[in-house]
């Protein structure tokens, strides 16, 4: 019985280990995007924020984040290419038909992201999907 306790002090018993997550170098605004200069490791335990800078080198706040804070997954988002009310190519497809019209975004979106686009000519509003090319797909019912 006295090993087992021995060996549970030596493993931290009853503590968590210790381990770096990142914190802002200074206070960044929504939609800021981050670069290396904006991020630092602090030693501490802070449950479920980031770890690896590379994890949000690159991308952008979704909501401002003060200098010292911890950075969590959810602040962070890919960079948006589409802004909101921005005219776009809105393509509808089926098979081997494809129907492009031009549609207006009704809010900010990055590649892969769902969103509502209004078909600049009907006025009807519709969900896309963003691509690569900044052609936003009609999702099919």
């Amino acid at each position: 019985m006295k090993h087992l306790f021995l060996a549970l002090a030596l493993i931290g018993w009853g503590g968590a280990a210790m381990a770096d997550y990142l914190v802002s170098t200074r206070t960044l605004r929504a939609r800021s995007i981050l670069g290396p200069e904006d991020l630092a490791l602090k030693a501490g335990e802070a449950p479920g924020v980031l770890q690896d800078p590379g994890e949000a080198l690159g991308l952008e706040t979704r909501v401002a984040i003060y200098a010292g804070r911890p950075i969590r997954p959810e602040h962070l988002r890919e960079p948006a290419v589409v802004e909101r009310n921005q005219i776009l190519p809105l393509a509808f497809q089926n098979g081997v038909l494809t129907i492009v019209t031009e549609g207006r975004a009704m809010e900010r979106a990055s590649i892969g992201e769902t969103i509502r686009i209004m078909n600049v000519s009907s006025k009807n509003t519709v969900f896309a999907t963003i691509s690569r090319d900044g052609t936003a797909y009609v999702l099919k019912e």
